[in-house]
């Protein structure tokens, strides 16, 4: 399996040239990384190249590195990442592409390429803050129309920024700050002390 992907390697390196930032083979999939401006072209590419054939958008999902930019050749934040589909060539690629400003990530929508990532880039966009320029119904798909904020984002509170209660006296449901204190929700975790020692029964 890995010669198979190291041909794609190959390819997508003569096909895309200084537009491929960057690539890898982990977990039996091979993961491209795009620049956000040449990002929709290469969409295109990958979908209409004969060689190449990518049909199908199988999922996009957003991601927040936050803290973790050290290890990572990128210092963005805010990345969209595609699984993508062969059925012509049985084969998968997953592309990542990096939002260029951290304040108010935007991406071109690949909605035009594959119908499919409509509601995957909503989702994102809900979740992380990440837009979709271009998208035909950029609104929110999972939280409330009144909701503060991006969830999935790694500073974002444990308990939210605002709480809701139905209010007998105005008949309604009204929000309000959180009412309870923040708390980290990291779990406690007890081991032996030699635990892990080669030899240890």
């Amino acid at each position: 399996m890995s010669e198979k992907l190291e041909r794609l390697g190959q390819l997508l390196t003569e096909k895309l040239g200084d537009r491929l930032k960057n690539q890898c083979i982990s977990c039996g999939e091979l993961t491209i990384e795009v620049g956000a401006a040449d990002y929709l072209a290469i969409a295109h590419q990958l979908r209409d190249d004969a060689g190449l054939r990518f049909e199908q958008l199988v999922d996009l999902t957003g991601i927040d590195y936050s803290t973790y930019a050290a290890p990572r050749n990128s210092e963005r934040r805010f990345a969209a990442v595609l699984h993508l589909l062969s059925v012509t060539h049985n084969v998968r690629l997953r592309v990542r592409v990096y939002a260029e400003d951290d304040d108010y990530p935007m991406l071109d929508s690949v909605n035009d390429v594959w119908p499919s990532v409509n509601w995957f880039e909503r989702e994102a966009f809900d979740l992380y803050g990440i837009t979709f320029a271009g998208h035909p119904d950029m609104r929110r798909i999972l939280t409330d129309y009144g909701f503060v904020g991006y969830p999935f984002r790694k500073d974002f509170p444990v308990s939210g920024y605002v709480e809701m209660r139905y209010d007998q006296e105005l008949g309604r449901v009204v929000y309000q700050p959180v009412s309870i204190e923040p708390r980290e929700n990291t779990p406690r975790i007890v081991r032996e002390d030699n635990y892990g020692d080669v030899g240890h029964g």
